[in-house]
Order: C-alpha cells, then sequence, then structure tokens
C-alpha cells in the first residue's frame, strides 16, 4: 500500500473551494503527526496545516497564519484520512500541495523531516 494518497486537487476560480483528501496507510496514520505543504513555482516548500493525533485522540489542529482564516484540517479516523478544506482561494494558493506524516509534530511543522511524503495533488487558481 502507498503510504499517503492526496486527491482533490483542480482548477478553481479565486474565490472558489478545494477540499484535499489524504487517504495513509495504517503505517502512515500511525504517525503522531500528520500536515500539509505547498511548493509553488519558484518558491521553498510552505508548510499549510498540521493536526497532532495519538490513535483515535486528535490534540491539536494548526493552520499557518497566512492561511488560518480560511483553511481547516481534520481527520476522519473511520476512514484513516485527513482532509483540508481549502475556502477563498486565490491565484496565491496555486501550487502542489503534499501530505506529510512524520512522529514529531515539531519536525513535521518546520518542514525539514516527515517519514512518509506523498506524491502531490495539483492546485491552480485562476484570477
Amino acid at each position: 500500500q502507498v503510504p499517503l494518497v492526496e486527491s482533490g486537487g483542480g482548477l478553481v476560480q479565486a474565490g472558489g473551494s478545494l477540499k484535499l483528501s489524504c487517504a495513509a496507510s495504517r503505517r502512515a496514520f500511525s504517525m503522531n503527526a500528520m500536515g500539509w505543504f505547498r511548493q509553488a513555482p519558484g518558491k521553498e516548500r510552505e508548510f499549510l496545516a498540521v493536526v497532532t493525533r495519538s490513535g483515535v485522540r486528535t490534540y491539536d489542529a494548526d493552520c499557518a497564519d497566512s492561511v488560518k482564516d480560511r483553511f481547516t484540517i481534520y481527520v476522519d479516523n473511520a476512514q484513516n484520512t485527513v482532509y483540508l478544506q481549502m475556502n477563498t482561494l486565490n491565484a496565491a494558493d496555486s501550487g502542489v500541495d503534499y501530505c506529510a506524516a512524520d512522529p514529531s509534530v515539531r519536525a513535521l511543522r518546520l518542514g525539514a523531516r516527515a517519514a512518509f511524503w506523498g506524491q502531490g495533488t495539483q492546485v491552480t487558481v485562476s484570477s
């Protein structure tokens, strides 16, 4: 089984919404931290959101300051899936979004390490 598989990206107009899904294997879903990152053209990988969890418990869910008012990360334990609801999208949100998982929430949030990375899903926002 592929550890992490993203879906839900696509082309939307500015002001629209997308819901990204990250379907995780049992091993990947056992990680304490799961999150989302964006790779925009010509820019470094950017942290978007992270959820801290253990088993069926979610201890914290947090988004980057730049998207806190518009994005929400949440977990469906029954489906072993992490979602990122993105609202009020603008052109700056365009890029390839990646799901990641790691035992350390701090390491994952910094973007320096992840035990598992997905293949990415393209998000394109037209103006």
